[in-house]
């Protein structure tokens, strides 16, 4: 697939060939669904909690005699149907992890950069370098090319004026290469990858 290489202002910078076996697949929404229910279950925290009967400070003593008042057996004002009391079925402490094997989450990432190609949503720039960290001259040049939302994928290591002059623009994500996922790069509209990334991802990819 060949695509071409712009600068983020919108200069033409040459083109680039992109594996068809990472960027070319037919995407598969089922593998897509699976990888960012993975991602969006091992990102709870799992610290909900209330207090059940047995963490009431209430005393246990039986409420009245056990027969004669009409009324119903009880033998604690910890019991739930009673205010104050602790709670039923309540959230405990817990990991809301679930396992998903290592070849499906790769499999699924192809398939999230798949669909960004299906859709014409990847750009791809020579560089993601920045002379000075000003947002102003950063969101004068996305605005010539349209970028409003976009993931921008970097190399090993993102630029640190590039990075300082993004991160005050909303819907504007930057992230290594090491740090691409399948929820990221779907939740903006464009997938920005600079040819660094590109080159880490087919190498860590085919």
């Amino acid at each position: 697939m060949q695509i071409s290489v712009t600068s983020y202002d919108g200069q033409e910078a040459g083109s680039i060939e992109l594996a068809d076996e990472i960027f070319g697949l037919e995407p598969r929404q089922d593998l897509i669904f699976r990888m960012i229910r993975w991602q969006l279950a091992k990102r709870r925290a799992g610290t909900h909690a209330v207090k059940n009967r047995a963490d009431i400070a209430r005393t246990g003593k039986k409420l009245h005699k056990q027969k004669g008042t009409g009324g119903a057996r009880h033998g604690s004002r910890r019991a739930p149907q009673f205010i104050g009391g602790g709670r039923a079925f309540g959230p405990v402490v817990r990991s809301h992890e679930h396992d998903l094997p290592k070849k499906v989450r790769v499999l699924a990432l192809k398939h999230a950069l798949s669909a960004k190609a299906k859709d014409g949503a990847i750009v791809i720039w020579e560089n993601a370098d920045l002379a000075e960290p000003r947002t102003k001259l950063l969101k004068a040049g996305f605005d010539k090319t349209g970028l409003s939302s976009a993931l921008i994928i970097d190399g090993a290591e993102p630029q640190v004026n590039f990075a300082l002059a993004a991160r005050n623009l909303p819907r504007i994500d930057v992230l290594p290469v090491q740090g691409v996922n399948v929820y990221d790069i779907l939740r903006r509209e464009k997938l920005v990858l600079t040819r660094a990334a590109v080159d880490a991802l087919e190498a860590r990819l085919k």
